[in-house]
């Protein structure tokens, strides 16, 4: 009897010395509420750039891949062609407009570039005036995404 009483105190003590430790570790469970545990410190919030929000500011914030922003252009900064002259004539059209044959066009120059060019190509086609097609869009996100976890 004696046994089994002095494990049931050297189970209590550890669970109370795993419970302190818990607690000064990780802090106190109610200050760990969902909403506190989204919020980035002050510190990194500083440090991150503020989204661009529609309609407050032409600038990127920097996060996505490809920015969806049409940024005007930076000084000193050319358009670069990819052999994809042809697409100019969708310089300012609705890419809601396009049809199959226009949007396999797209997708013909997005195939074709190589992986380190996709996003420069993008660029581009902003720079350029073109909006692609939203199909070709996700496509280009989806490469993009490919080629970062490669």
């Amino acid at each position: 009897m004696e046994g089994v009483l002095i494990i049931l105190l050297v189970l209590v003590v550890v669970g109370a010395i795993l419970y302190v430790h818990h607690r000064l570790t990780y802090g106190k469970a109610e200050d760990k509420t969902p909403e506190a545990e989204e919020k980035p410190a002050p510190a990194a919030a500083a440090a991150e750039p503020a989204p661009a929000q529609e309609g407050h500011g032409q600038f990127c914030c920097g996060l996505h891949a490809v920015c969806d922003k049409d940024l005007p252009p930076m000084p000193g900064e050319k358009v670069e062609y990819y052999d994809d002259e042809e697409l100019d004539r969708f310089a300012g059209r609705n890419p809601e407009e396009y049809t199959d044959d226009e949007i396999e066009e797209f997708r013909d120059v997005l195939l074709t570039l190589l992986p380190e060019d996709i996003t420069g190509w993008h660029r581009s086609l902003q720079l350029r005036g073109i909006v692609m097609p939203p199909i070709i869009k996700d496509e280009l996100l989806m490469i993009i995404s490919e080629n970062r976890h490669a």
